[in-house]
């Protein structure tokens, strides 16, 4: 089922990401536009979305493929990071990923067991080896206001492999307030 599904995505233009089955029978299908170095960002449209769902219903009808609901999406702001495609294509971008097994990062400061990640996306010098930075910010105490002085924490840094990942992910960051930072305003003054 798997390969039909990519066969009929691909040949419509698609690059697919995931593939999802669960109970009830949900048939969950993410794609995306396929990147290229160099050129805008495109992004899924709704249309997109419904041009893949009308001919896979067709494809999957043919082929007798057993679903209930099929549900066609775009990866949304928590994108997957799969291929090394994906990791070039979001070179700089803040990631969230969890290792297969702990490993040592950031020179001995960062625990032992610790598999989860969040920080920027950078390449480094070796083939297939990516990097992440990050600083750990004290957590503030609720109730508590967060200090004002800002300590300059020191950057961290862990570099893996694709195959030493369990999960890669864009970091969903959203800025509900609609407004950009003071001092990008106060610049324009």
């Amino acid at each position: 089922m798997q390969d039909i599904i990519e066969q009929t995505v691909s040949g419509l233009g698609y690059q697919l990401v995931e593939v999802e089955r669960s109970a009830g029978g949900l048939l969950r299908v993410t794609i995306d536009l396929p990147w290229q170095s160099g050129q805008p960002e495109l992004f899924v449209q709704v249309e997109d979305c419904e041009k893949v769902t009308r001919q896979l219903q067709f494809v999957l009808e043919v082929e007798g493929t057993a679903y209930s609901r099929l549900e066609v999406s775009s990866p949304g702001i928590d994108r997957p990071l799969r291929s090394e495609n994906d990791f070039l294509r979001f070179v700089g971008e803040l990631i969230d990923l969890t290792l297969k097994a702990p490993m040592a990062a950031a020179g001995g400061l960062v625990a032992a067991n610790r598999k989860k990640f969040r920080g920027v996306l950078e390449t480094t010098d070796s083939p297939q080896t990516w990097q992440i930075t990050w600083r750990d910010e004290p957590t503030s105490k609720p109730g508590m206001r967060p200090a004002r002085v800002k300590k300059d924490l020191p950057v961290q840094a862990l570099q893996f492999t694709l195959s030493e990942l369990r999960e890669a992910r864009l970091a969903p960051i959203v800025n509900f307030k609609g407004r950009r930072p003071a001092e990008s305003r106060s610049n324009e003054s």
